[in-house]
Formats: C-alpha cells, structure tokens, sequence
C-alpha cells in the first residue's frame, strides 16, 4: 500500500514539474525568438553598439535555457528511477495521466516547433554574419593590395583567381 501512496503522490508533482517546466521553456523561447529578431535587425542596420548591448540579453537567457536543460535532466532522472520512460520529455508526457497528458503533450508539441523556428532563425543570423565577415574581408584585400591583383605564389605573375570557386575563364 505505501508504494500505491508513493506513485500517486510523485505523479501529480512529476506532472507539476513538468508542467513548470514546459511553462518556462516556452517562455525562454519566445524571449530568445524575441532577442533574434532584434539581432536580425542589428545586423541589417549595422547597429554595432546595439548588437553589443544585446550581447548581455542573450547571456541571461543562455542561463534561463541551460536550467531548463538541468531541470529536464533531472526529471528524466527522476521519470527513470520511478520506473517511467525517461527518453524524452515527450516520452514521459505520453505515460501520464490522460487529463493531464493532453494539456502537457500540446506543450510540448508547441515547444518543439519553436525550437525548429529558433534554430532557423538563429541560421539565418549566421548566414547573415558569414555574408558580412566575406564582405568586410574582400574590402580589406582591395584596400591591402590597392585593388591589384596579386599573385597567389611567389612574385612572378599574378593570378588569374578572383576568389571565386570557378575559374571565370572556364
């Protein structure tokens, strides 16, 4: 009988955690979307002093998600030791209760999706960046070599490369 006890009381409070989590998840995520599309805007409008305000943004939300990552870890510990699927968060969801499996399943579900949006978004910063240290790198090479073409080995004649990937005479 006190293991019957032990289940109900560690159910609703694995429920409860899981539920917490997921809450502060979902807002950690809509605060990071929030912060990348800031970036983004930065980056278009060449903001350099508002990208390094934003630098302190982005570490406070760096420690909100990584105790999210703790908590989940820890719950998933606790899910194993309690006998539980512990693969997943949504494993763990999907062994619940039905009331409350309902409720936390679209969580989850919803969290998923803005992980996939994060990460497209979070990319395209990225590709954004790379365009512009390319960019920035090719002016300081016309700057450094007066816009001369200079030959890539040695001091003979120069190269016929532009720093493309193909030869443009080929």
């Amino acid at each position: 009988m006190p293991t019957t006890m032990n289940a109900n009381l560690t159910q609703p409070s694995l429920e409860t955690d899981i539920a917490s989590l997921l809450n502060d998840l979902l807002t950690g995520q809509g605060e990071l979307m929030a912060v990348l599309n800031r970036k983004r805007d930065l980056l278009e409008a060449m903001d350099h002093e508002g990208l390094a305000v934003l630098g302190s943004e982005e570490e406070r939300l760096l420690g909100v998600l990584q105790d999210c990552l703790n908590r989940r870890q820890a719950l998933l510990a606790r899910a194993a030791g309690d006998g539980l699927p512990s693969g997943s968060i949504q494993a763990l969801t999907n062994a619940l209760l039905p009331p409350h499996r309902v409720s936390l399943a679209r969580q989850v579900t919803i969290a998923g999706s803005r992980a996939r949006l994060l990460q497209t978004q979070n990319l395209t910063n990225w590709i954004v960046i790379q365009r512009t240290l390319i960019h920035l790198s090719q002016l300081l090479e016309i700057i450094a070599t007066g816009g001369q073409i200079q030959p890539t080995y040695g001091r003979a004649e120069s190269s016929r490369a532009h720093g493309a990937l193909i030869n443009q005479e080929a």
